[in-house]
């Protein structure tokens, strides 16, 4: 089975390493039995044979020393670089982070993570401020979904994560979200700390940057009030 070729000469392995690659969300297994077989009624590929493809797949990379590998998560299979070269890849994240998920966005995510579901009242009444605007943008992101109504005075709003959250953080499910603990663990790592540096760092530079931007704006604001001023004077 795993040499399989179609009528033109292609290789299954092929159509399959093709099909994780085009995919912009990870490809389950069903997935992608379901789109051979439209091709291919007599190839009906179980969990099993998906399996040993795509570890024949990563085979292959690792004998040509690639940059990547095929893996697990969210919910199926999809690319991603292998670890060694995150050293690099972390520069270019670093400056990304901040477009992406801003702290009280990461704060707010987290509450829904562990406690979900969730509703808005206990996740303000953890954080300490009203968090609706937060929500509003991970539910935008995809990151959290509605997921029904509690049974309390109001009936409000559950929260919880998505699939979307899952592919995000590269996990199968919330169950590999690492325990209070090892968050602690992993806060204290050398490595950690060095990369909570960077993000200060680079806090700082958009602080000054804003401050200078607001120091222009107020400067441009009062020259206008300060001529009118000079002329009256003049008088």
């Amino acid at each position: 089975m795993l040499d399989y070729r179609f009528v033109d000469g292609t290789r299954l392995t092929s159509v399959v390493e093709a099909l994780i690659f085009a995919s912009p969300d990870p490809l389950s297994w069903q997935k992608i039995s379901s789109i051979i077989k439209e091709s291919e009624e007599e190839l009906d590929l179980d969990e099993t044979v998906i399996s040993r493809i795509v570890g024949q797949l990563n085979e292959r990379f690792e004998q040509n020393d690639l940059s990547f590998r095929i893996e697990q998560t969210g919910g199926g299979y999809t690319f991603v670089t292998q670890p060694r070269y995150h050293p690099w890849l972390s520069i270019f994240q670093h400056e990304n982070a901040y477009r992406r998920l801003s702290q009280s966005a990461i704060e707010t995510l987290a509450i829904v993570a562990y406690r979900q579901p969730v509703t808005k009242p206990e996740v303000d009444s953890i954080r300490g401020v009203d968090s609706g605007y937060i929500l509003r943008q991970l539910l935008e992101k995809m990151l959290v979904k509605v997921s029904g109504r509690a049974d309390s005075p109001g009936k409000p709003l559950l929260y919880k994560t998505t699939p979307e959250f899952l592919k995000h953080f590269g996990i199968n499910s919330v169950d590999e979200l690492p325990k209070p603990r090892e968050i602690d663990e992993i806060l204290k790592d050398d490595d950690m700390a060095e990369h909570r540096k960077m993000l200060m760092e680079r806090q700082m530079e958009l602080d000054d940057e804003k401050a200078k931007e607001l120091f222009e704006d107020f400067a441009e604001e009062n020259s206008g009030d300060e001529s009118n001023e000079s002329k009256e004077m003049d008088r």
